[in-house]
């Protein structure tokens, strides 16, 4: 069985038991709600709520780089700190690997099964709130060679050496489903004409842990999406994609990957964009 390509990425329960009380770690929980948190939560752990520091109104994401600096700072986070992430909500952690990659800090490693494999194996949790002094964090501008933006993805339609890679429900890639609900008024459903659809929950075990690398290769090479193409994974907002971009970069080692962070948000919203509901 191969190896990940980059397993130091990913820590397991047992590494991250043994460091609660490293000081230059940091746990950071993310989920749309803090009520998961307040009930039980990893101790040390700091809630970030992605509706509110990480989204803007319009459910794009908040690339500010005031922003990020503003909400490491407030997290007790330094340049050089180890930042643990994990959520409630199985590939969160990845999310915000790529995220704080994109503003360019070091050491981000994602916790493989977060939130569930932790509480099933009967680890320590608190409802203790975890504050840290603040610190004076300087993020670098967004490294826009992690992204895709819409035109390049427009222009990339029916190109053989490019993927277009739908990681939603087949619910939502169907136009079943806009934005976790069905779609009204002028709400525009479907997925991108000749879009590959791999669900990103494909890719986890039952205990909410990656699968293996071979596993993982059969699911996208079965698709057609081989690491000689370039893959540009969506969304709805861009977190389900950004974790896809983590497993075919980090896990897969695929060189040619960039996460379409305006996802179907974007995408639906210009009027000149195409969209298919055919399965």
């Amino acid at each position: 069985m191969s190896e990940y390509a980059h397993p130091e990425v990913l820590i397991d329960t047992q590494w991250l038991e043994d460091n609660l009380n490293n000081p230059n770690v940091r746990i950071v929980e993310v989920d749309a709600s803090p009520e998961p948190y307040k009930d039980a939560h990893i101790p040390g752990a700091i809630f970030w709520n992605y509706m509110t520091d990480l989204l803007q109104p319009n459910f794009s994401m908040n690339l500010e780089t005031s922003n990020i600096e503003k909400l490491l700072s407030h997290s007790g986070i330094t340049n050089d700190t180890t930042v643990v992430a994990y959520g409630s909500y199985p590939g969160t952690g990845a999310w915000i690997f790529w995220l704080l990659k994109l503003f360019g800090h070091k050491d981000v490693r994602v916790l493989n099964g977060g939130h569930q494999k932790w509480v099933a194996e009967g680890r320590p949790v608190t409802k203790d709130l975890s504050t840290f002094t603040p610190t004076q964090y300087r993020a670098t501008a967004p490294d826009n060679s992690l992204r895709v933006f819409y035109q390049e993805l427009q222009s990339s339609i029916d190109k053989k050496e490019r993927v277009l890679l739908d990681v939603r429900t087949l619910q939502e890639f169907k136009g079943e489903v806009y934005m976790m609900k069905p779609p009204e008024g002028t709400e525009r459903a479907g997925h991108i004409p000749g879009a590959v659809h791999i669900e990103h929950i494909q890719t986890l075990n039952e205990d909410g842990t990656f699968k293996s690398f071979d596993e993982l290769q059969s699911i996208f090479t079965s698709k057609g999406v081989t690491s000689d193409k370039e893959i540009f994974p969506y969304c709805a907002i861009g977190g389900r994609s950004a974790y896809a971009w983590f497993v075919l970069k980090y896990l897969l080692g695929f060189k040619n990957v960039r996460n379409f962070d305006g996802s179907w948000n974007e995408w639906s919203q210009h009027s000149n964009s195409t969209i298919d509901v055919d399965v």
